[in-house]
């Protein structure tokens, strides 16, 4: 546990995914009757075990790092009508507010794969969770997460709560607030979006007006429990959101976990996927990064960094050059030792 992207083991794909029946001759396996005699052992290579596309397309996208994110795709639709009216009204994008670079400037963010921008980042989760809830197939939802079964204030919720879609702005100071008081990292609000779209998933429920706030509520939970090493206890949000009991906050988590049949391992290829992805959503809705001037600073900064990868990368190189020359040596001495028997 803590600040490592894979946090625990579980199975390679999602239980809810139903796996169709492959033919054998559909998949690039290899037959023992294409391997010499003489070779010894023969260790399949992992690549030839891999299953076709189409199936890696089928899959979840918050396991597997190939299958598109569902937040991109609902965001698609709202991304064109924008575009064709724009394009149909002959309307331009408007102000250009970004900033590029020049021959005497280098504009560059301070958000990284490894350190996202805090503020960014958030509002990008949050314009991901508004078009999951405003794009959505259906209604479906469970009791635990109706807000008003399970109220997180004792104010009334109104009768329309199920009806009337929250703004991005609202979905924001929900998020933010939540972020703001716990002193969340933003690698949580990434992970926070991975969990959410698994529940989706696993549980084959939508996030709507009802229950939305419960979901990201206990995507935060478990979020940060699994990211951070000083983690923020249930009870600890309980000062947070004052009008809520902790037995109801450990209740949700607990149904929130059974839901994703435990399965709270984020792979790096996926948190990745997940934050480009999100970079993505920022360009197509004008949501532009803080960019600030290259200073002499900050590119000594990089130059350092981009020479301690580039000697760990021939680290790495050098020993995997060692343990193929050893895999050689040892093919050698099997076959020599075949030869002499």
């Amino acid at each position: 546990m803590g600040a490592s992207v894979s946090c625990c083991i579980s199975p390679g794909e999602s239980p809810k995914i139903l796996r169709r029946h492959v033919d054998l001759d559909e998949c690039p396996f290899t037959t023992t009757e294409d391997v010499s005699e003489d070779t010894g052992t023969y260790l399949q290579h992992i690549s030839d075990r891999e299953l076709p596309d189409e199936l890696a397309q089928e899959a979840n996208p918050s396991d597997h790092p190939r299958a598109s994110t569902l937040f991109l795709n609902k965001s698609q639709t709202d991304v064109r009508e924008k575009r064709k009216s724009n394009y149909m009204n002959h309307m331009s994008p408007g102000l250009l507010t970004k900033k590029y670079s020049s021959c005497s400037t280098i504009f560059i963010d301070d958000s990284t794969v490894s350190q996202p921008n805090l503020k960014s980042t958030i509002k990008c989760v949050s314009l991901a969770i508004y078009y999951h809830i405003k794009n959505r197939d259906s209604n479906r939802s469970l009791d635990i997460f109706d807000e008003k079964k399970h109220p997180l204030s004792k104010e009334k919720v109104p009768d329309d709560y199920s009806v009337v879609d929250p703004e991005h702005k609202l979905i924001y100071r929900f998020i933010r607030t939540l972020f703001s008081s716990a002193q969340l990292t933003a690698e949580c609000a990434i992970v926070t979006l991975v969990y959410l779209e698994r529940l989706l998933t696993y549980a084959e429920i939508d996030i709507c007006p009802c229950n939305w706030k419960c979901i990201v509520l206990g995507a935060i939970l478990l979020a940060s429990k699994v990211w951070d090493d000083q983690a923020v206890w249930n009870v600890d949000y309980c000062q947070i959101l004052k009008d809520i009991a902790v037995e109801d906050m450990n209740e949700m988590e607990r149904h929130f976990l059974e839901l994703l049949q435990f399965n709270i391992n984020v792979p790096a290829s996926v948190y990745a996927k997940y934050y480009f992805d999100l970079r993505s959503l920022a360009d197509d809705n004008n949501l532009s990064f803080p960019l600030e001037p290259l200073s002499n600073k900050r590119a000594q900064k990089l130059e350092a960094i981009s020479r301690l990868c580039e000697d760990k990368y021939k680290d790495l190189s050098r020993s995997a050059m060692r343990r193929s020359v050893s895999a050689d040596n040892l093919t050698a001495i099997r076959k020599s030792q075949a030869v002499l028997s």
